[in-house]
């Protein structure tokens, strides 16, 4: 019987938290109800599971919330289904990097490569950007330390990317001849 109370303080502990980040999230017109943020602790849930980690405190999903809140690419219609993606994404590469990089740094690392490499696509930040930088890490990479997570992909990026200088100056050329 106590072990049950001792579960349901927690979980309601939990689910405060998630809701509190509503003050924060509604002037980017994010909002969940006590609906949304309980689908997101059960996934939470799962996604411990899964990945065989165990989580202390209020989890990670209000840092998510507070990391990605602002982001060109979340917008309500999608914003329940994309913390929760990014839970398990996070929780799936804190495994693959051996818990070598502090929560903070994986999230800042995942914010900037969401926005600014994967336009908000989860599958490329999962399968290429996080894949990539995790493997450095696990080779012994360490300069994301300095950083906080900030700034780091361009080190390992293997994908050629469009140089917006270069495309002016060939549209110039190309319709100035």
């Amino acid at each position: 019987m106590n072990k049950n109370w001792i579960v349901l303080l927690q979980q309601q502990n939990q689910l405060s938290k998630v809701m509190e980040v509503n003050r924060m999230t509604e002037k980017y017109g994010l909002r969940l109800d006590e609906r949304d943020a309980k689908l997101i602790l059960e996934e939470r849930s799962h996604a411990l599971r899964e990945e065989r980690r165990v989580e202390f405190g209020e989890g990670i999903a209000p840092k998510i919330i507070y990391e990605f809140c602002d982001s060109d690419f979340i917008c309500q219609d999608n914003y329940v289904d994309t913390i929760i993606r990014l839970q398990e994404i996070f929780y799936t590469y804190k495994n693959e990097m051996q818990d070598e990089i502090s929560d903070d740094e994986l999230l800042h690392f995942m914010k900037e490569q969401f926005e600014e490499v994967c336009f908000g696509d989860l599958d490329y930040l999962a399968g290429t950007c996080l894949s990539i930088f995790s493997q450095a890490i696990r080779a012994g990479y360490r300069g994301y330390q300095a950083s906080e997570g900030r700034g780091e992909y361009a080190e390992f990026d293997e994908v050629q990317r469009w140089d917006y200088d270069l495309y002016l100056e060939m549209l110039k050329e190309f319709f100035w001849r």
